[in-house]
C-alpha cells in the first residue's frame, strides 16, 4: 500500500485532524508524525501537554497505521526515512509563512513522483472553541510561569524581545518568519523598565512605580501566552523586593532580573560617564536569598545581573560576584557590557559556563550587536534579550509621520509608510 504521511503538533485531536485522517485513508496506509517539543516551539504555540501524551493521543486515532516522531519542522528527514508517496495537510499551508513547509514537501516528493495533498482546512465553531481553550490554558499563570525554564531546556538559545504594551506583546506573540528553509519565532518577552518608562514619557530612574508596571504586565498577559522576563532594576530595598517576587510569581511572570547597583538608577549603557554605584556583594546576596525565601514554586527565576564590566571593575570581580550570587540562590546570571566588541562578554561566559554548565547565562547584545545567536550559544549563553528594539524602531517612524503631516498639511505623503489600520486590527483576537 502507498504511504500517506501527515504531521500533527496539536495538544487536542479535533474534527479537523480526523478529517485529514479520513482523507488520507483514501490513498493508502496512514503514517502520522508527532512534532517534537523542540520543533513545535519554533513556529507554533508552546505545548500544553507532554510529548508522550501527544504521542498517545495520535496512537489512539482509528485508522493510523504507524506513529513516528518528527524532530524537524521541515520534511527532509521524514522523506529520507519513510519515502512517503503522499504528504497530506490542511490547505492553510498553501499561503503565508507556512507555505515554506508545503514548498519543502513538494520539492522533496517531486524528486521521485510523490505528491502533496491539500485538504480544505476545517473551520467550525467547535474547532474555534478548542483553539481558544488552548490559548486560555497557555495564558494561565501556572502554565506561563514555568515556560521559561522549559524553553531553556528545549531551545539551544531562548530569544526574548522587548515589549511595553499589549500591542507590542501581540507583535512578539504572532511574528514568525521563514528563512533558508527554517521557521522561527521569539520565545519570550522582556518587559524593560526603560521602555515601560519611555512609553509613559517618564525618565528611566525607577520613577514609574511597581503598581503601574504591574498594570503593564497585566495588559500584556491578557492578550499573549509567551513567558515574561521582568526588568526589576535594582530590586529596591530588600524588604520591597520580597513583595515584588511574591507579586510577579503570583501573576505568572517567569523571571525577574535585578542588577547589583544601588542609589538612583542610571542606564547601564552610560557606564562610568555618570555616577553609578555597585552594590556590596554580600548585601546583594542577602537580597537574592530574601527573594528566594518567599517563592512558593520552583518555576519562578531570580536572575542576577552583574554590572562589573559596565563599571570597569574587571573580569575577576564579575566572576567572583557570579560565584557568590549563584551560591546565594540565583537561578541565572546576566552579564552586561557596553563595548561594541563582545570579547569580554564571551570571556566571562566561557569561564563561568565551564564551572556552572547548569546555570543559565543571559546576555543583552545591544552594543555588540554584530554577534549572532548561534555564536552566543557556542559560548554557553542560554537567553538573549533584544532589550529595546521595538521602542527604538517605533520612535523615528512616528516622528517621521508627525513631521510629514505638519509639512504637507495632510497625511497622503506618509500613507505608503504606514500599515493599514485593518492589518493592525487583525492582530487582535476576538473571543
Amino acid at each position: 500500500m502507498p504511504i500517506v504521511y501527515t504531521c500533527f503538533s496539536t495538544d487536542v485531536i479535533h474534527e479537523g485532524h480526523l478529517n485529514i485522517i479520513r482523507e488520507a485513508q483514501k490513498y493508502g496506509d496512514v503514517y502520522v508524525g508527532v512534532l517534537s517539543d523542540s520543533a513545535t516551539v519554533k513556529y507554533n504555540k508552546f505545548p500544553t501537554v507532554s510529548f508522550e501524551k501527544r504521542l498517545e493521543l495520535v496512537r489512539g486515532i482509528e485508522g493510523v497505521k504507524k506513529v513516528v516522531i518528527q524532530n524537524d519542522v521541515m520534511y527532509d528527514r521524514i522523506v529520507e526515512s519513510l519515502h512517503p508517496d503522499y504528504i497530506i495537510h490542511g490547505d492553510n499551508w498553501a499561503q503565508g509563512t507556512l507555505k515554506a513547509l508545503r514548498d519543502n514537501a513538494e520539492k522533496l516528493l517531486s524528486a521521485y513522483g510523490g505528491k502533496v495533498i491539500d485538504v480544505p482546512y476545517t473551520y467550525s465553531e467547535a474547532v474555534r472553541r478548542i483553539d481558544n481553550k488552548i490559548k486560555e490554558k497557555l495564558s494561565m499563570p501556572e502554565y506561563r510561569r514555568k515556560r521559561l525554564r522549559q524553553l531553556i531546556g528545549i531551545r539551544r538559545i531562548v530569544k526574548a524581545m522587548e515589549v511595553h504594551s499589549g500591542l507590542t506583546g501581540l507583535i512578539v506573540e504572532k511574528t514568525f518568519v521563514e528563512r533558508q528553509g527554517e521557521l522561527d519565532q521569539f520565545d519570550a518577552m522582556w518587559l524593560s523598565s526603560l521602555c515601560d518608562s519611555t512609553a509613559k514619557g517618564k525618565p528611566d530612574i525607577e520613577l514609574v512605580d511597581m503598581t503601574s508596571r504591574f498594570k503593564t504586565i497585566d495588559d500584556i498577559m491578557d492578550v499573549t501566552t509567551k513567558p515574561i522576563i521582568f526588568d526589576g532594576d535594582t530590586g529596591g530595598l530588600t524588604e520591597h523586593f520580597v513583595y515584588m517576587v511574591h507579586t510577579l510569581e503570583r501573576m505568572g511572570v517567569s523571571a525577574v532580573i535585578i542588577e547589583d547597583k544601588i542609589g538612583l538608577k542610571k542606564n547601564s549603557l552610560f557606564g562610568t560617564e555618570v555616577q553609578q554605584t555597585q552594590d556590596d556583594k554580600e548585601h546583594f546576596c542577602e537580597k537574592i536569598r530574601a527573594g528566594k525565601s518567599v517563592q512558593l514554586t520552583d518555576d519562578f527565576m531570580i536572575i542576577a545581573r552583574i554590572e562589573s564590566l559596565i563599571l570597569e571593575k574587571g573580569m575577576d570581580d564579575a566572576l567572583e560576584r557570579a560565584e557568590a550570587y549563584v551560591e546565594a540562590g540565583a537561578d541565572g546570571i546576566m552579564i552586561h557590557s557596553r563595548k561594541k566588541d563582545p570579547g569580554e562578554v564571551l570571556e566571562f561566559c566561557d569561564t563561568f559556563h565551564a564551572a556552572h554548565a547548569d546555570v543559565p547565562i543571559v546576555v543583552v547584545p545591544s552594543s555588540y550587536n554584530t554577534i549572532t545567536e548561534e555564536e552566543l550559544a557556542e559560548h554557553g549563553v542560554s537567553v538573549v534579550i533584544y532589550a529595546n528594539q521595538l521602542t527604538r524602531s517605533a520612535f523615528p517612524a512616528m516622528e517621521n509621520a508627525a513631521k510629514s503631516i505638519l509639512i504637507h498639511h495632510r497625511s497622503k505623503e506618509i500613507e505608503s509608510e504606514m500599515m493599514p489600520i485593518k492589518d493592525i486590527i487583525t492582530l487582535i483576537d476576538e473571543l
